[in-house]
């Protein structure tokens, strides 16, 4: 999926834009779905690709919402060093969106920690 820096900006509000295209971080314990707690499905706010399903989300107390597990091949990664440290940056599969990144701290099954920007995600609700 591409689009114009300027398609892009129309589509987004300026803080998804920020996050999504320009690789900013939310402040902590800023987004909604921090506390989503029911069944359902985040997404990609950019492009609507389903990238964690509600039962792979936990709290790990870091201020932002936080998966175990991605969808299969919803997300692609790579190495950034912008603070001086590398980190595994996570990027939606299909628009290339900044979504977060990944870190070898989470739980079992995985071990992993997906910190995803809640402004980079939707919620869709599981219906009965």
């Amino acid at each position: 999926m591409v689009h114009t820096t300027k398609e892009w900006r129309s589509m987004l509000t300026p803080e998804q834009f920020a996050v999504l295209r320009e690789e900013a971080t939310e402040r902590p314990f800023s987004s909604p779905l921090n506390n989503e707690h029911r069944a359902g499905e985040f997404s990609c706010v950019g492009c609507g690709q389903p990238l964690f399903d509600s039962n792979t989300k936990y709290d790990s107390g870091s201020g932002w919402p936080s998966f175990w597990a991605p969808k299969d091949k919803a997300v692609a990664t790579s190495t950034d060093h912008k603070i001086g440290v590398a980190r595994t940056e996570v990027h939606c599969s299909k628009c290339g969106g900044h979504l977060g990144h990944v870190f070898n701290d989470g739980p079992a099954p995985t071990g992993l920690r997906y910190c995803m920007n809640g402004t980079a995600l939707t919620f869709t609700p599981k219906t009965s």
